[in-house]
C-alpha cells in the first residue's frame, strides 16, 4: 500500500455484516480503527475529506454482479485509487436465540439480497416460514437475537455478537457465490509489482467514433493483456454515453501495460486510473501467462533493440 499504511478505515456498515468480516482479514484493519458507515456513498466521502485514510466497499458479486453505486462513486468526485481487493466467499447462516426444529420456524428476517441467494434453500428447508425483509443481515441478526423474529439469515460475524445459535450452517442456493470488496485511498503511488496484479481503469470512449470500443481493447490485445472484466455504466451526461469499468492483468509500472495506458489516453475522451493492486486468489493458481513475445522480458528487449538503432549502435 503506498505510503503510510491506514489506521483509519471505514466500511459499509452496520456492524456485524460481511463487510466488516471482511475488512476484518486486514491486518491493519485489524489493529485499526474501524468506522461502519451507513452507505457507499458516505463511507468513501469520509476517504475525500481525510477523515478516514480508506473505505472498504462491495465492488461485485459473483451472483447479483456489480455494485451500481460503487461504480458510480468511482467515476464522480476527486479521484480515488484501489489498493487492494478481498474476495470473501458468501456463506449465511440460519440462526435463532435458541437450538429450534426448522419446521418450527414461523419467520425469517432476511436482507433481501440475503433471501435471494438463499431462496430455494428456504423453501426446502423452512416451507412454512414468512421470509421478512430488513435493512442489513446484522439488523436480521439483531431482530432474531430480540425475539421478533423466530430466526434471521445472518452472516456468520453476527452469531456471536448476539449470542445466536446457528440451526445451519452455509445457507445458500450457490455454495460458491463470492463478494469482491475494493480498498479505497486517496490517489498515491501504487505499491510495487508482485507479479500476479490487477489494473483496474475507468474509460470514457468518443460516441462519435466508429469503432471506438474495439479501438479500446485492441490497445490492450495486441499486448497481450488479459481483459478480466468489464462493465459499462451511463455517464449520466446523456443517453448512449458510457463509461467503461476494465480490470487487467498486470501493474502499470510493467512496459506493455504502461505501454497500452499511454495508448488509450490517446484515443478515449476520458481514462481514469483506478489502481494496481496484487490480486487476491482464494485458491492458489498461476497467474494468467501473456503470449510468446508479449511479455515484460520481450517488451524490454524490444525496446533496448529501438534504443541501440536510434544510437546508431
Amino acid at each position: 500500500m503506498p505510503g503510510t499504511p491506514p489506521t483509519r478505515f471505514t466500511y459499509l456498515g452496520p456492524e456485524g455484516t460481511f463487510t466488516e468480516a471482511a475488512l476484518r482479514t486486514i491486518p491493519a484493519a485489524e489493529h485499526g480503527v474501524r468506522t461502519p458507515a451507513r452507505s457507499v456513498p458516505e463511507a468513501i466521502e469520509a476517504v475525500r475529506a481525510g477523515e478516514a485514510d480508506a473505505a472498504l466497499v462491495p465492488l461485485e458479486n459473483s451472483v447479483g454482479g456489480a455494485v451500481p453505486v460503487t461504480l458510480d462513486e468511482l467515476i464522480t468526485g476527486s479521484p480515488l485509487m484501489i489498493t487492494r481487493e478481498v474476495l470473501l466467499p458468501v456463506e449465511f447462516v440460519l440462526a435463532a436465540r435458541q437450538l429450534t426444529p426448522l419446521a418450527a420456524i414461523r419467520s425469517i428476517a432476511a436482507h433481501p439480497q440475503a433471501s435471494a441467494q438463499c431462496r430455494h434453500w428456504l423453501q426446502a428447508n423452512a416451507p412454512d416460514a414468512v421470509v421478512v425483509d430488513v435493512l442489513s443481515n446484522a439488523a436480521a441478526a439483531i431482530s432474531a437475537a430480540a425475539g421478533e423474529h423466530d430466526a434471521a439469515l445472518c452472516a456468520p460475524i453476527g452469531v456471536g455478537r448476539n449470542n445466536l445459535t446457528v440451526l445451519a450452517e452455509k445457507v445458500a442456493d450457490r455454495a460458491e457465490a463470492v463478494t469482491r470488496f475494493a480498498l479505497l485511498t486517496r490517489p498515491g503511488a501504487p505499491a510495487p509489482p508482485t507479479g500476479d496484479d490487477v489494473t483496474s481503469l475507468a474509460v470514457s470512449i468518443r460516441h462519435d467514433q466508429v469503432g471506438a470500443l474495439l479501438s479500446v481493447l485492441t490497445e490492450l490485445a495486441v499486448r497481450g493483456i488479459n481483459l478480466s472484466r468489464i462493465e459499462s455504466r451511463p455517464t449520466g451526461e446523456q443517453l448512449g454515453t458510457y463509461f467503461f469499468f476494465l480490470d487487467c492483468t498486470g501493474h502499470v509500472a510493467e512496459a506493455r501495460l504502461g505501454e497500452a495506458l499511454q495508448g488509450l489516453r490517446r484515443i478515449c475522451a476520458e481514462v481514469r486510473f483506478l489502481g494496481s493492486y496484487p490480486k487476491h486468489r482464494l485458491q492458489p493458481e498461476p497467474p494468467v501467462a501473456p503470449p510468446r513475445g508479449l511479455s515484460d522480458g520481450d517488451f524490454a528487449d524490444s525496446a533496448a533493440w529501438l534504443s541501440r538503432l536510434r544510437d546508431g549502435a
